[in-house]
């Protein structure tokens, strides 16, 4: 038996290792699955969606609470495997799982809502019709989860698609299959019957079977790179997709703001998770009054941030070693470019580990100011007015979250702001409401998870128009009298044809 270490550029073998981040060491081993392996997983879950369907919302909806009820009472278990395989801190896994666990209740207990028969107006002219619009299941849904948050952002997907009615063949990725499997098992205590969610294991071959299998939809998390990768494959059998990719969100900070709160929305927003968060804060425009302050209170805050295994570390290691030379070459093109570290520099980066870097005066076409960094680092822009600072922050081909600290104009600058969420006064609100839901436009990708447009995007709309009674004028048939066009054109006329 073949065992290979979790690289999306190994060569598949049998199995591979999960590794821990911060020590390597082996935390667990999993199958590499084969394009075979996964049509056959494909096929059990068409049986299995229609069953799933058959349940319908209500019993859905009690399935979904008792796994939530599952994760809720093993939270410390979940949130050890999550720290084995990512290595973030006991408490940074706890949140995003308390997150996840809001996420399927709110899908279980509003699918009906969203999905269910709705009544829609027939209009004057087929008054005689009654007008409905139903959602129906898409069948079997393909879900790519990410490492960086590997319960709280695949089941963004996965609660919303199973509530919808569908089955799930989720991959979660090559660095948290551990974590995957924990979800997939608890849901299976709770779902015995059918194999309604299932997990396959694997590398990027792993994940591009799963796309070109004949699946109904895929819902996928990662790089804007493999984002467009997934969509020219999946082009090739019409299967929609749903894109969630990287970001390099902004915040903006305004003369009337609260300097403390945007400060440590700031320190946390760009530091947390060792940096690797897709809505974290890699950039921020200040208003020229209240720059220089606003800088002191971002270092002054972020002195006592270190990244570490120990209990006392507020963030863990970098999950992925690969991203350890991107955040180095940024910070080295910020400073050779002219930018300055008020608080670390090159020397913060380490072979596991990446401590905090605070970067001004960094040019606007640098790579830590357009690239995707993902790591600890954070660049701070002084700029003459808020108008600057929307244009700045506008500037980018990602636009996935951002934020706003102002007391008088925050609804104003978030309205302008191109991105697909935006939290007022407040880090990264929008990602805790269930209800919102969350995406983002350009190279951060397309389509929505969570609340209501989150539920939809897992369904397909069903229209249905039922004759009530027979219409006094026939509109559709040949035999149509000329005296009917004409009675016709007299009616759209007085209805519509108004100066």
């Amino acid at each position: 038996m073949t065992a290979v270490q979790p690289k999306p550029s190994s060569s598949v073998g049998e199995t591979f290792d999960s590794l821990s981040p911060a020590t390597d060491e082996v935390v667990g081993t999993y199958p590499v699955h084969t394009a075979a392996e996964v049509e056959a997983a494909i096929a059990r879950a068409r049986a299995a969606a229609a069953w799933w369907a058959s349940l319908g919302f209500d019993g859905r909806a009690e399935r979904l609470r008792r796994w939530k009820g599952v994760i809720t009472r093993r939270l410390p278990q979940l949130c050890q495997v999550v720290r084995d395989e990512t290595g973030k801190p006991l408490a940074d896994a706890q949140l995003e799982a308390v997150l996840g666990i809001e996420h399927i209740a709110w899908a279980g207990k509003h699918a009906r809502k969203v999905l269910g028969k709705q009544r829609r107006s027939a209009g004057l002219l087929m008054s005689n019709q009654a007008a409905t619009v139903e959602y129906q299941p898409l069948g079997v849904v393909g879900v790519i989860g990410p490492w960086n948050y590997p319960v709280f952002t695949p089941l963004g997907s996965i609660a919303y698609a199973l509530a919808a009615g569908n089955a799930v063949v989720f991959k979660p990725s090559e660095y948290t299959p551990g974590v995957g499997k924990w979800l997939v098992d608890a849901f299976t205590e709770v779902v015995p019957e059918h194999p309604v969610l299932q997990l396959i294991t694997g590398f990027g071959e792993t994940g591009a079977a799963l796309v070109g299998a004949g699946v109904d939809k895929i819902a996928f998390t990662g790089s804007t790179a493999t984002g467009k990768k997934i969509m020219a494959a999946a082009a090739a059998t019409l299967t929609p997709v749903i894109i969630e990719a990287g970001g390099k969100d902004p915040v903006l900070v305004d003369a009337d703001a609260d300097l403390d709160a945007a400060a440590d929305a700031t320190v946390w927003g760009a530091f947390s998770n060792s940096g690797q968060t897709c809505i974290g804060v890699e950039r921020v425009y200040v208003h020229e009054k209240v720059h220089d302050e606003f800088v002191a209170k971002v270092v002054e805050k972020s002195r006592d941030v270190r990244a570490g295994s120990d209990v006392e570390a507020k963030y863990g290691p970098v999950t992925m070693p690969s991203q350890i030379s991107v955040i180095k070459r940024h910070i080295e093109d910020a400073l050779a470019r002219g930018g300055k570290a008020v608080l670390g520099g090159v020397e913060s980066v380490g072979d596991r580990y990446v401590q905090p870097t605070v970067l001004v005066d960094v040019p606007e076409d640098s790579e830590a100011v357009q690239e995707e960094t993902f790591g600890p680092t954070v660049t701070i822009a002084k700029v003459r007015d808020m108008d600057e600072a929307v244009d700045r922050a506008n500037n980018t081909r990602y636009g996935l979250g951002s934020t706003v600290f102002s007391k008088a104009r925050g609804l104003e600058l978030a309205g302008r702001l191109r991105s697909g969420m935006t939290s007022i006064n407040a880090p990264l609100s929008f990602a805790g409401i269930a209800s919102l839901p969350f995406g983002g436009v350009g190279d951060s990708g397309f389509g929505r998870i969570h609340g209501p447009e989150g539920l939809r995007e897992f369904a397909r709309s069903k229209a249905i128009a039922r004759q009530k009674y027979k219409a006094p004028m026939t509109l559709t048939s040949f035999s149509r009298k000329e005296s009917t066009d004409a009675l016709v054109a007299k009616l759209i006329t007085i209805l519509h044809g108004k100066r």
